[in-house]
């Protein structure tokens, strides 16, 4: 479910909820809360299960005050906050495509049937409920080709450019010198050896 002006006024618009009708952190970023202003309040602030905290993060100074010499608390680093649709999916994207690098060239049946295990529990057990359903459906549509490294590797860059595609970004050029270089083998200059 999404927040509207009507359903949820205290709330910005279009924020993904939680079963439980909270506000879900792994569906939305800090950033799409802090959009709705709202500053940190005592607790957990504005009812939101600690994004109001997250929105103050977002638009306050992280320069200490003139007459002190800690740094502001509230400006920290997000490091040790609970992923957000953004940092999950960025890590969920490098755990697959790492694994695609380096899945077998010629996988046994039961490597195979172990990586279809994988990207089956991934779609049901994703903690964001619509990108978990997003997925789903991808799969049906397109089922995973888990034959080799080269398929599979081209089937999941599909799948990420699926995603981009839906969120506004640049597509990536799913050839296997490509994925190779990025994945496994890092760029020719050996700039991250």
């Amino acid at each position: 479910m999404r927040t509207t002006k009507e359903t949820h006024p205290n709330l910005p618009p279009g924020l993904v909820l939680d079963p439980d009708g909270k506000v879900c952190k792994v569906c939305n970023s800090w950033q799409d809360y802090a959009k709705g202003g709202f500053k940190k309040k005592s607790g957990k602030g504005a009812g939101a299960g600690g994004f109001a905290a997250m929105a103050g993060m977002a638009s306050t100074s992280s320069k200490p005050s003139s007459n002190s010499t800690t740094p502001n608390p509230v400006a920290r680093s997000r490091e040790d906050c609970p992923a957000d649709t953004a940092a999950l999916g960025r890590s969920t994207w490098t755990f697959l495509h790492t694994t695609a690098a380096y899945y077998p060239l010629t996988p046994s049946a039961h490597q195979q049937q172990q990586m279809k295990n994988l990207l089956s529990s991934l779609s049901l057990l994703y903690p964001c409920v619509p990108c978990a359903e997003d997925f789903q459906e991808k799969v049906k549509e397109n089922p995973p080709d888990v034959s080799g490294r080269y398929g599979l590797s081209r089937w999941l860059c599909e799948r990420h450019n699926e995603v981009n595609e839906k969120l506004g970004k640049e597509r990536y050029g799913c050839d296997w010198s490509n994925l190779d270089k990025r994945w496994k083998g890092g760029p020719e200059d050996g700039s991250c050896d």
